[in-house]
């Protein structure tokens, strides 16, 4: 038997008056996911513990059978594990962000989603300049990048840079233990960065500057269980972002490489799919996981988000289904998004989410469809993300 976990970020939404009170899910053409749900079980799962923030780091841990209560940390020390960034007991890690601002107000918290290539180049420039023996600075993928700070503090409260786009950022600088020595990076950051020779070309293309760093997600090294241990049994990991693969690499998963995967809706569905494909060929167990569909919602761009959703289940499910199909394999699929990512707020929602359950051995017939009217039709209820894993990997 094999086993896929495909979580399609943030596909989950709410009624958007745009399309007559439907969802992106509802109005979609997703026929590979509609009949899996026709012919598997579909119901509802709360992935993000009560009173924890629905970050993709909370609910992905929850989704890969690990309690966020117990081991999560933080979201920087996940990512650091995901870039091979070796992390002491004394260390803090934190997520950075490449930011577009006009000095005020974060203007786009992706920074136009600059390419790796140009932000590896600001971030060398910014460990040269800020770093000293105990601080650090790590790039990864287009805007996000992590800093290390040794003997740092993680009792600092920051805030997640999509949050308060367009908000003056003054009001939301890290505060408490540490907030003086982050506030003065973060403007330090402005400084070296807004008249360097990459934003001025960004500019001249009409592109969004990365012109400061902020720093959000601090946490310390978690001590969590490999996979093997739990479960027994060994698996990979198909992802572009930094969190996931690093969460992966955490835990004991082979990180997959895609070329052309990007953690943006210009990613390599079908390649996500075919390595997915071929991870199963000497594993058990194969986690995908495809970011598109969640960074549309960031961006407010209901058209995009709906084009990602469509090139998940065709270029990305239809592919894996296809391949299983021709191999003649037995296997089980666990098909969800994370969180919703509502287009009307562009932030993540700590509403439950719909899930299908589908075993090519055990033919279903459900009526309930895979969407957010789930929410009120299925039977099936899971509370506790963290043991949604277990009705995949059961006997």
């Amino acid at each position: 038997m094999k086993y896929l976990l495909v979580v399609f970020d943030g596909i989950a939404d709410e009624p958007c008056s745009g399309l007559d009170g439907k969802t992106p899910m509802q109005v979609a053409r997703k026929p590979f996911m509609d009949d899996l749900a026709k012919r598997g079980l579909v119901g509802v799962v709360r992935t993000t513990p009560p009173g924890m923030q629905p970050g993709s780091d909370v609910t992905n841990m929850s989704i890969l059978g690990y309690d966020p209560r117990m081991y999560y940390t933080g979201r920087g020390p996940l990512e650091a594990a995901s870039l091979e960034v070796p992390l002491e007991v004394r260390d803090v890690a934190f997520r950075a962000n490449l930011v577009s601002t006009d000095g005020t107000a974060i203007t786009d918290s992706s920074a136009g989603h600059i390419s790796t290539e140009e932000a590896r180049e600001l971030i060398s420039l910014l460990d040269q300049k800020l770093s000293t023996q105990r601080i650090r600075f790590y790039p990864g993928v287009s805007y996000r990048h992590i800093m290390v700070w040794r003997d740092g503090s993680d009792e600092v409260q920051t805030m997640a840079p999509y949050k308060i786009q367009d908000r003056p950022f003054s009001q939301y600088l890290p505060t408490g233990n540490g907030e003086q020595k982050l506030r003065q990076m973060t403007y330090d950051s402005l400084e070296l960065l807004d008249g360097h020779p990459i934003n001025h070309r960004r500019r001249d293309r009409g592109e969004s500057p990365a012109n400061m760093l902020w720093f959000w997600g601090q946490g310390r090294q978690p001590d969590i269980p490999s996979f093997v241990s739990e479960h027994g049994i060994t698996g990979s990991v198909v992802a572009a972002v930094d969190l996931i693969r690093g969460l992966g690499r955490m835990v004991g998963l082979r990180v997959v490489d895609v070329p052309g995967a990007t953690g943006y809706t210009d990613t390599n569905y079908l390649g996500k799919g075919q390595f997915a494909l071929s991870a199963l060929e000497g594993l058990d167990f194969v986690w995908v996981h495809v970011e598109a569909a969640d960074e549309a919602a960031h961006e407010g761009n209901l058209d995009e988000k709906i084009k990602a959703i469509e090139n998940m289940d065709r270029l990305v499910l239809g592919t894996i289904l296809d391949g299983l199909g021709r191999s003649k394999q037995e296997f089980r699929i666990l098909l969800l998004p994370d969180h919703p990512t509502p287009i009307a707020t562009r932030s993540h929602s700590d509403t439950p989410v719909p899930f299908v359950l589908y075993s090519s051995d055990a033919q279903g017939t459900s009526r309930v469809p895979f969407d957010e009217r789930a929410l009120d039709e299925a039977k099936l209820r899971i509370e506790d993300g963290h043991r949604l894993i277990e009705r995949l990997l059961e006997d």
